[in-house]
């Protein structure tokens, strides 16, 4: 098929002059490596029609999550239910086409359910976001480092580590699809409270940002049905355009929360930190 694209001159990103045509030809070019983090899994877009700033002040934009009526019928679906709303269907994001189809709606971030269509209901995925007070991304790194260390050393799970294109990190780690959502949301909230015992004064799970006091959040509210999860390699609403990029942990020590934006990321030799990522689903303790 042929998609028809439009308005390609329109600028999504004044501070570095950054084209609807380039976001375009950025998925273009990580769809290879983007798609199968997409694949089957309840798509959530985060849409700027009118790109990030419009008219002199930065747009919230907005997330859409049910298929419209205007959508192609070649774009798959996958049918959900919400205990609230009743069903709902969602993008099943599989191919190029689509992906580039949603980005031509003004599609700037894509967020993912942390289940599959198969298991809606078990989640194959368990997602940290730790989120640092503004200018203390070090300690979010301290952070990710903990968790390394007591998932991997005590648990015997894979982590993988990547930039949330905001001043954050997130930890993931691939897991079987055995347990329920409230089971592996409770294995994260103890995994989260004990390196927090551990580092009381640089580490918190307190919702309330009051109560924070300078120490990083460890958020693990994601981990529930419904919920999504940035997807790697989207682009982020920032003056940046930054990227929400997989890194290695020996990259952890030489990048910043915005390090990768789509100005840089055609200079940057991209490796693939995260290409086992679906061979090292393990299981987790109940």
């Amino acid at each position: 098929m042929k998609l028809a694209f439009t308005h390609l001159d329109k600028v999504y990103f004044p501070q570095g002059k950054i084209t609807k045509g380039d976001l375009i030809e950025y998925y273009r070019f990580v769809a290879k490596r983007m798609l199968p983090f997409l694949k089957d899994r309840p798509l959530v877009i985060e849409r700027y029609p009118s790109g990030i700033r419009s008219k002199g002040v930065y747009s919230k934009g907005f997330y859409q999550k049910n298929v419209q009526d205007y959508f192609p019928p070649w774009i798959k679906t996958i049918k959900v239910e919400r205990s609230e709303k009743g069903e709902g269907n969602l993008v099943n994001c599989d191919q190029l086409d689509t992906l580039l189809y949603l980005v031509n709606l003004g599609t700037v971030t894509f967020h993912t359910w942390l289940s599959k269509k198969s298991q809606l209901r078990k989640p194959d995925k368990l997602v940290f976001d730790l989120d640092p007070p503004q200018g203390k991304f070090d300690l979010a790194c301290e952070a990710a480092l903990c968790l390394k260390d007591l998932l991997e050393g005590e648990y015997k799970l894979k982590t993988f580590l990547m930039t949330t294109g905001s001043k954050g990190l997130h930890v993931v780690i691939p897991i079987k699809p055995l347990l329920d959502f409230e089971e592996v949301r409770n294995f994260a909230r103890e995994i989260a409270q004990m390196i927090t015992d551990e580092n009381p004064k640089l580490f918190t799970t307190n919702v309330r940002k009051t109560g924070r006091r300078g120490r990083v959040y460890i958020d693990v509210m994601r981990n529930a049905y419904a919920q999504h999860s940035v997807a790697p390699y989207s682009v982020r609403p920032t003056k940046e355009a930054s990227i929400a990029m997989p890194i290695s942990w020996k990259d952890l020590s030489s990048i910043h929360p915005k390090s990768f934006t789509l100005l840089n990321i055609h200079e940057m030799a991209l490796s693939n930190p995260w290409r086992t990522f679906f061979t090292s689903a393990k299981k987790i303790p109940r």
